[in-house]
């Protein structure tokens, strides 16, 4: 080892590796149409040696069938636009961007980051600003954009190392990424993936959208306060104050139209939430479940991807043309194109992960790989609480590898959700346990989209700044994160806590 080499920390050492290993991976949809040879070929290596699994719950005997008999080639053509279009995660994303990007592009999800970071207490302000970021994953972007430089602005101005707002602010919109009061777009896309690998097992089974808010709801009060507390005993002791620097503004004041139009929307608010709660408490509702099996079977919660699409689409509405940046109908109409079109290539990873997924349960290795799996870990004689633990630290190893979320989990899903559901695990706590996982590492993988983005802020601030330094600010974050999450999910779990609406 090279002098140079002995000088560099271990640790960086370590991170260096990773960094490099995951650019030469190429990109997910690569990946996953990889992944579909390797079941093609697999299938019809099972299916020759006459591959089978007995069903515990029913006594059938299953066997595997080749994607590369007459039978298998016909099922791949004449099925690839089905598996496509009715893929669960596609339609949900689709109508909840839509709305949401109407929110987005009228500038009030902006505007709302903007004023929680200006108002915030000095003593509060790691807080406010890792709490901020979690609540801005309803906006995908919006907080990357928008909140990431802002906090470092407002850290600034408040004498404070504007790496250590950005550190922050990173926290709570990457790291926090599976926390928030609200259900969105990614709470859709993770129960899809969810219900078409648990119907590999049992056809009629589904995950709700709602099938861990719970546990997310109560996961944004500790993401802000393990993400505040990192921030101001560990981070930040580290830093530099600011000195000379090219970002010395501060954060613009809300224009008398903005005050207007949110008042507006608030109203609106209140309004919409009222109409929601009455339609669902008045005993003819229509929202109401008039032979309720549980707070999931309600309207309101199966069509929650509708009406959060809906207020976001008409909060956006009410906020462009309060303020003026709405002026005619064509404007909010944009806003929903410009949203679908950043879809592009979530669609076309979606259209190989739903081949993989169906192609995985049509060839029966789905089964067959979590009935073996299940029967592997139910020799181990693990608990429910040590099965979950164990997945959560799974996930980090696929995460500093490929970027996408919803990659990693339609990778994951097929297996992991029928296997463990075997053993008794709910699929909905599996999920969770990836969520935790995922979102714990985010923060450290080069591979996500907007590493590069905040490595480019930092720089703003410190010329010297690089992935490396970026990457040595997120690692407390990501080990007391993942620590103190899966601690809070081993408790909820043995105390037998709901993990959203049953």
């Amino acid at each position: 080892m090279s002098k140079v080499q002995q000088d560099v920390p271990l640790s960086q050492r370590w991170l260096d590796r990773i960094e490099r290993t995951g650019n030469r991976l190429p990109h997910p949809v690569v990946l996953f149409i990889f992944f579909c040879a390797i079941v093609v070929l697999l299938s019809a290596w099972l299916t020759a040696t006459g591959a089978n699994v007995q069903n515990p719950s029913s006594g059938e005997w299953l066997y595997t069938r080749s994607l590369l008999s007459r039978d298998g080639l016909l099922w791949m053509l004449h099925n690839a636009v089905g598996n496509f279009v009715s893929f669960a995660p596609v339609g949900s994303v689709i109508v909840a961007i839509m709305g949401i990007a109407v929110a987005e592009h009228s500038g009030l999800l902006g505007h709302v980051l903007t004023q929680f970071a200006r108002r915030a207490p000095p003593k509060a302000l790691s807080a406010v600003i890792v709490f901020t970021g979690v609540l801005s994953s309803i906006g995908f972007d919006s907080g990357y954009v928008v909140l990431i430089p802002l906090a470092a602005i407002v850290f600034r101005a408040a004498g404070r190392s504007p790496l250590a707002g950005i550190a922050a602010a990173f926290a709570g919109v990457s790291g926090g990424f599976s926390a928030n009061i609200l259900l969105g777009p990614v709470d859709a896309i993770l129960a899809g993936i969810s219900t078409e690998s648990l119907q590999l097992i049992d056809p009629q089974a589904s995950v709700s959208v709602s099938a861990n808010y719970y546990f997310i709801a109560f996961s944004t009060l500790l993401i802000t306060l393990v993400g505040a507390w990192v921030t101001e005993t560990l981070v930040e002791p580290r830093l530099q104050r600011p000195g000379q620097t090219e970002s010395t503004s501060t954060p613009p004041e809300a224009s008398a139209s903005e005050t207007k139009a949110l008042r507006r929307v608030l109203l609106f608010s209140v309004l919409y939430v009222a109409v929601l709660i009455a339609a669902v408490v008045h005993p003819q509702g229509p929202l109401r479940n008039p032979d309720p099996s549980g707070m999931a079977a309600l309207p309101l919660l199966q069509g929650i991807v509708v009406f959060i699409a809906a207020y976001g689409a008409l909060a956006g509405i009410i906020f462009g043309y309060s303020s003026g940046r709405f002026t005619r109908s064509k404007d909010w109409v944009d806003a929903m194109e410009s949203g679908m079109s950043t879809l592009a290539g979530y669609l076309v990873l979606m259209f190989f992960a739903a081949q993989f997924v169906n192609y995985f349960s049509w060839t029966g290795i789905g089964a067959l790989t979590a009935i073996k799996g299940a029967q592997w870990l139910a020799g181990l004689e693990l608990s429910t609480t040590s099965l979950l633990i164990s997945f959560v630290l799974c996930s980090p190893a696929i995460n500093l590898k490929i970027g996408s979320a919803s990659a990693k989990w339609a990778l994951m899903a097929p297996i992991f959700v029928p296997m463990l559901a075997m053993l008794d695990v709910a699929p909905e706590a599996v999920q969770m346990a990836y969520r935790i996982g995922d979102s714990s590492t985010n923060i450290i993988t080069p591979l996500m989209p907007y590493f590069g983005v905040v490595v480019a802020f930092m720089q703003r601030h410190d010329s010297k700044a690089g992935m490396g330094t970026l990457l040595a600010l997120m690692l407390p974050y990501s080990l007391c994160f993942i620590v103190s999450w899966s601690v809070l999910l081993a408790a909820w779990v043995g105390l037998g806590i709901p993990l959203g609406p049953k």
